[in-house]
């Protein structure tokens, strides 16, 4: 396929207790895929868990482009954030520019 110019993917890793994991996968699907499905430019997303990583959990979020994801404003997040209620947890981010589909 080549190049695909202007997607990006972010990449958030958040600490989850397996225990908690199907209820809190629940909720964020009910909460932030809702929200994101409604975001122009917003292309798909993935829940990942890695084998040696219980605890982790990963969102792979797939962007039209940077301007489009950029959009979403701080507050916009915190309001999303804050119907995550007693199931927020905090996240790192890295964000890939898509160099190369196959």
């Amino acid at each position: 396929m080549g190049r695909v110019a202007g997607v990006v993917v972010e990449w958030l890793t958040f600490r989850v207790s397996p225990d908690e994991r199907e209820v809190w996968l629940a909720r964020e699907e009910e909460v932030w895929s809702r929200f994101l499905e409604g975001c122009p430019g917003f292309v798909r997303k993935q829940m990942w868990i890695e084998e040696s990583e219980p605890h982790e959990i990963h969102a792979v979020i797939w962007w039209e482009s940077r301007e489009l994801w950029k959009r979403i404003t701080p507050e916009q997040v915190d309001e999303v954030d804050r119907r995550m209620g007693d199931l927020f947890r905090d996240c790192t981010m890295l964000v890939y520019d898509v160099a190369r589909d196959c």
